[in-house]
């Protein structure tokens, strides 16, 4: 059976039509947080950040004597906790030896060094 549509249904149609091209076009948000791999060449670190709250950990791989590794994850310690809420992203340097990172505020500027100290995630207090 076949309904006919009158001028309304044409233009709902037409309407949900343009509205689901417009979501399917639209552009995948990135999550909330962002990760970044240590640069020191010999160390299997990576670090994660939120993007919004500046809040640093780390986790790493880690051998298991007689079977499957396992993941060790460090939580946030002192400096790595929840900052002012802005724009914050991960930078390593270039330094083959360094276990840590650099947490940016893109706003400000702002920088401090992450790393892991005594089973935490650390991070000196933000300078410009």
């Amino acid at each position: 059976m076949v309904k006919i549509l009158g001028r309304r249904g044409r233009v709902l149609g037409a309407a949900m039509g343009a509205g689901f091209g417009l979501l399917a076009a639209a552009p995948v948000l990135a999550g909330p947080f962002e990760f970044a791999p240590s640069p020191q060449t010999d160390l299997n670190r990576v670090y994660r950040v939120d993007r919004a709250t500046g809040e640093v950990g780390a986790c790493q791989f880690q051998l298991k004597e007689g079977g499957v590794g396992l993941t060790v994850c460090f939580p946030s310690g002192e400096g790595a906790g929840p900052q002012t809420p802005s724009d914050y992203s991960l930078m390593p340097s270039r330094h083959e030896r360094e276990g840590g990172i650099f947490r940016v505020n893109l706003r400000t500027g702002e920088m401090s060094i992450c790393y892991v100290f005594d089973d935490k995630t650390v991070c000196t207090p933000q300078v410009k």
